[in-house]
């Protein structure tokens, strides 16, 4: 793994290298084969490497192709969370590839797209028409760009897909706005975590939902941390004059993280 061609060039963390390398040595010497120099020279360079805030994380998708990514080695900084990839972002993505009609040749659009897998995925797997991230932290917006084009996505046409990265303020953006968007189906992913945001969140799936034309589809995904702060979400949704409807979960875990937690994708529609 650290010697792959793909982790060369985009390198996790010093710490996951240190601890991938140290068991797989161990591994390696509990079969009492010939020990490999260049196990033990690749361990000895990561030993005395020192941590980086920013490290590359690789997923694969089924097709086999790399999407790799430049995270924050930490989970929060910046004064944000968007800088590196959450379970609920892996969870959407699967469900995704389960089911690439609802996005193949259609606009998409992404609210809190963080550092971009769920995005990058739906591109390369389901084949949209337009896929537009969005977010409105700067640092976030300036990772996303550089991981788009890190995947093959140019913000013109990658991968047969035209391709924007947008700043969209949830509290400021106005219906007209979104109603040029033109999103036919709407995605978010562990957007629902502070109780603070519930309300603007609430009050732009509103906007996007009650469109005099056809409403999107949209989809919410969420890792239920909380159980006070989503049960308020939903509630606020339902105020709001929209409904929810719990999704099949996705069959097949493609990614590597800890489902232990309980994630929920919802769609959500106007109760009228």
């Amino acid at each position: 793994t650290c010697l792959h061609p793909v982790c060369r060039k985009n390198p996790p963390s010093v710490k996951y290298r240190r601890l991938f390398l140290s068991e797989l040595i161990k591994r390696h010497e509990s079969t009492a084969s010939e020990p490999l120099d260049e196990l033990y020279d690749a361990l000895a360079q990561v030993m005395g490497a020192g941590e980086d805030t920013v490290c590359y994380k690789t997923y694969f998708l089924p097709s086999g192709e790399p999407v790799s990514l430049e995270e924050n080695v930490a989970m929060i900084s910046e004064g944000t969370t968007g800088l590196v990839t959450w379970e609920a972002a892996l969870y959407l993505a699967e469900w995704a590839l389960e089911n690439a009609h609802i996005f193949a040749g259609k606009t998409v659009l992404e609210l809190g797209s963080g550092a971009g897998l769920t995005g990058v995925a739906v591109c390369h797997a389901c084949k949209p028409k337009t896929y537009i991230f969005t977010d409105c932290h700067q640092s976030v917006l300036r990772r996303l760009r550089g991981n788009i084009r890190r995947n093959g996505l140019t913000q013109e046409h990658g991968a047969g897909v035209s391709v924007r990265v947008e700043e969209l303020d949830w509290e400021q953006a106005q219906q007209e706005e979104l109603q040029k968007i033109g999103a036919e189906t709407v995605i978010a992913a562990d957007v629902v975590y502070d109780p603070e945001l519930v309300g603007c969140l609430v009050r732009l799936l509103e906007k996007l939902v009650k469109v005099p034309k056809k409403a999107p589809e949209v989809y919410v995904s969420s890792t239920i941390r909380n159980p006070g702060t989503y049960t308020s979400f939903k509630k606020e949704l339902e105020k709001a004059g929209l409904k929810h409807v719990t999704v099949t979960n996705p069959v097949t875990q493609v990614f590597p993280y800890d489902r232990v937690s309980s994630i929920e994708i919802i769609n959500v529609l106007s109760a009228d």
